[in-house]
């Protein structure tokens, strides 16, 4: 693969490893620098990679302004059975970034176009300040200074990872001003963010079965409850056949623990809320606040671009080993839903997964599953026929706001149940709607 304007490829480490990384901050989105890869895209190795990323490390953490300390990351892969590193550097929020020691100016700030890093104009570079964020958690003070962080220190411990008396510093929980941010508050014991998991009966918000608030105290802490209370619900459904004995989760794991995150991780705080998570009879829905980050599309979101909305809540999530690596969630999501998954509003980003199973939840908040193992395709495809059972002459809009589904996976569902016989179109496009067949309507 040649160098783009997201590929960069260094032999070794050299002198102008800072020209290439602020040029990707600069850029939307970013990009990826292979060190160990010559320009002609061989493979010749990095040898003591350990020491070669500590030297990176200390490099952009004190050669480049303002700190890009979370917004990059060190991958070691394998490849021709060498070792090469991956660095991957995501967009920053607060462009320009520029060299220390050239400063704001030409010399110092870069900028990605196409396979090269340019020195960026003078106007850019003041059209880029103008806009910087100034509103960043980062930057917002804390509402209290008294504040504790010792379920913090246990985590750390637990990661192997110690606090020292400088972490307040070294973690960038103050702000210019040297008082607490409102990241510090974040991670504090005690905080008035709170986390609800709620689970209804039916397919809406009105019976409401159970509501659970995990928050009041660190956002590592509250994350891991939200995790393990999402891990009981997503209960394996068993089938025994004749031949073999099936087992499925309602909802894939692994995707569904990266939705989570993604939510905690890029939510943008400055609403005070905090992400949610609802359960109903066929589906989960994870909403986290705040659009897309300025400058990124949907397709660039699909992608794997990385723009934290925090690089300080970014950097812990990545101490504590919760997030892999930079811009990895969404794709790892995308192998398990499709892309109708994901809503996309101005104030918010909502996921909606459909259970494998339909689930039920009974009087008492117990939530169960009915029956065997069937996939989500099915489970909605039977939710759109009951639907039309119920409300005969209903259309495609009406039946996509009753589910709460997107209007692709609506007339994907739709489809299934035409090619199958079992419904009908009847009347014009504009006033018509959707019947049971007479076979159907006879069974």
């Amino acid at each position: 693969m040649p160098e783009t304007n997201r590929i960069e490829y260094k032999e070794k480490l050299s002198d102008n490893l800072e020209k290439e990384v602020v040029a990707f901050l600069n850029y939307a989105g970013g990009g990826i620098i292979y060190l160990g890869i010559d320009k002609h895209g061989n493979t010749v190795g990095v040898k003591e990679t350990d020491q070669v990323q500590l030297q990176i490390k200390d490099r952009l953490k004190n050669n480049i302004l303002p700190s890009c300390l979370g917004l990059f990351d060190l991958v070691v892969e394998q490849r021709n059975d060498t070792n090469i590193l991956k660095i991957i550097v995501a967009s920053g929020s607060e462009r320009p970034y520029y060299i220390r020691k050239y400063g704001l100016s030409e010399k110092g700030a870069f900028i990605r176009t196409g396979s090269a890093s340019e020195p960026m104009p003078a106007k850019m570079i003041e059209t880029l300040f103008a806009k910087r964020t100034r509103n960043s958690i980062g930057k917002i003070k804390s509402p209290r200074q008294d504040l504790v962080f010792e379920q913090l220190r246990i985590y750390y411990d637990s990661a192997n990872k110690t606090l020292n008396g400088q972490f307040a510093q070294n973690l960038e929980l103050l702000n210019e001003d040297e008082v607490y941010n409102y990241v510090a508050y974040l991670m504090a014991d005690n905080n008035n963010t709170s986390v609800k998991v709620a689970k209804y009966k039916g397919l809406d918000r009105v019976d409401l079965t159970e509501s659970n608030e995990y928050g009041f105290c660190s956002l590592i802490k509250a994350t891991k409850q939200v995790l393990d209370k999402i891990e009981l619900e997503n209960k394996t459904l068993t089938k025994i056949t004749s031949k073999v004995r099936e087992e499925r989760r309602i909802w894939n794991a692994l995707a569904l623990r990266e939705a989570v995150i993604n939510a905690m991780v890029h939510n943008d705080y400055t609403y005070e809320l905090a992400p949610k998570f609802e359960f109903f009879d066929n589906r989960i829905e994870i909403t986290s606040y705040g659009g897309l980050p300025e400058g990124m599309s949907q397709d660039e979101f699909f992608e794997g671009l990385s723009i934290p909305r925090s690089k300080e809540i970014m950097r812990i999530f990545r101490d504590m080993e919760l997030v892999e690596q930079l811009g990895s969630g969404v794709p790892r999501i995308l192998q398990a839903y499709e892309k109708e998954c994901f809503y996309f509003s101005e104030n918010y980003i909502r996921m909606t997964f459909p259970a494998s199973e339909k689930i039920y939840a009974d009087g008492n908040g117990n939530g169960g599953v009915n029956g065997g193992v069937n996939g989500g395709v099915n489970g909605g495809v039977n939710d759109v026929e009951n639907l039309i059972r119920k409300n005969s002459g209903i259309n495609a809009k009406e039946i996509t706001s009753k589910l709460n589904v997107s209007q692709r996976t609506a007339e994907r569902w739709l489809k299934q149940l035409r090619d199958d016989g079992k419904i009908e179109f009847k009347g014009s496009a504009k006033t018509g709607g959707y019947y049971l067949t007479e076979q159907d309507l006879t069974i």
